[in-house]
């Protein structure tokens, strides 16, 4: 009898690519939970030998549900929404799909720092409305030119990795650190390696957060972290919200130490009330963030391309360990 995989939020017309992997050898249930589990009814979850989900968290409870659960697919980079130490209890492998949307969200990171450095977002927002800045240049610090900088990369994965060959080929020196890379790794792209964060962030002038939300990662740049970067450093998270203290951001923005910021994630998303007091700035065009600070929906990785690429990849992944036995993208139990 064919294996079940539940795809939880029905997120594509069909399983036409996925029947296609798969190849008869699991069929995909399809769900319509907006933003859980919980959503769905018992018996769709106890027929469920896998589950591949991009944005349903999957809680204890909702393994609880699914006696026959072997699997789960993060279809995405980031598992922070699993609970791998409930899988890990009943012995169910946690997988994710570490290989979509990469050239998307470098390609983001980079281009959010470029509009800030370069003063797009500053005479975009400062020429808008009935009062608009003068028709000339206007003296900012976040203005740098690119080869004078530092480019610090706060992980180098794929997307680290991505995102520092497009700095650097835009001129930037590039620097990073992370301790679960190879030695030589550096050698291999050109960049340079330091070994602590205080070392990284000493010397970058663009600090870009490319880690993963773990235990070790959760909080890990606040206040002190970001009084350690260069003055009128700027500040890009395409990674995890919760990596990245938002009120002590929004206290070194109002003290003029950091210069600008460029955020595709937050803390709590989507956001609730109260807001972040930089959040609440930024939608009320507050005169200290106008020029100084970008923030999107979490959207970094979105193309049509990453679209097919994340539903063609997760099919894979479920394929590769369910059906054929292999460790495609395995997250051990013990990783943090």
């Amino acid at each position: 009898m064919a294996l079940t995989v539940l795809e939880p939020e029905g997120l594509y017309p069909d399983t036409s690519v996925e029947d296609a992997v798969l190849k008869g050898g699991a069929r995909i249930l399809r769900g319509n939970a907006k933003s859980s589990m919980s959503e769905l009814p018992d018996a769709m979850l106890a027929e469920a030998d896998a589950i591949m989900t991009l944005r349903c968290p999957v809680r204890a409870e909702d393994i609880a549900r699914a006696p026959k659960l072997k699997l789960v697919v993060r279809m995405g980079v980031g598992y922070d929404r699993v609970d791998r130490e409930a899988c890990a209890a009943r012995g169910i492998t946690v997988c994710n799909t570490p290989d979509y949307g990469t050239m998307e969200v470098a390609e983001f990171a980079v281009l959010l720092a470029m509009s800030l450095r370069r003063g797009l977002t500053l005479y975009h927002d400062t020429q808008r409305g009935s009062s608009p800045a003068p028709w000339a240049v206007l003296r900012h610090p976040v203005v740098r030119r690119q080869e004078v900088q530092t480019f610090g990369l706060l992980g180098c994965g794929r997307i680290g990795t991505a995102a520092g060959l497009r700095a650097k080929a835009l001129g930037y020196r590039v620097v990073f650190h992370d301790p679960f890379q190879p030695n030589g790794w550096e050698r291999a792209l050109g960049f340079e390696r330091v070994r602590t964060l205080d070392e990284l962030l000493a010397q970058s002038d663009v600090l870009s957060i490319h880690a993963p939300l773990t235990r070790a990662t959760r909080g890990l740049v606040g206040e002190r972290e970001l009084r350690l970067l260069p003055k009128n450093a700027v500040v890009v998270n395409t990674a995890r919200g919760p990596i990245l203290d938002l009120d002590a951001l929004a206290k070194l923005l109002k003290e003029g130490h950091i210069a600008g910021a460029g955020l595709d994630v937050i803390p709590v998303e989507p956001p609730v009330e109260p807001l972040p007091e930089l959040l609440r700035a930024y939608r009320a065009r507050e005169d200290w963030v106008l020029g100084r600070v970008i923030i999107t929906p979490h959207i970094a990785f979105h193309s049509p391309e990453a679209w097919e690429d994340i539903r063609r990849l997760s099919v894979e992944t479920v394929r590769d360990v369910l059906l054929e036995g292999k460790r495609s993208n395995v997250i051990p139990p013990e990783s943090e």
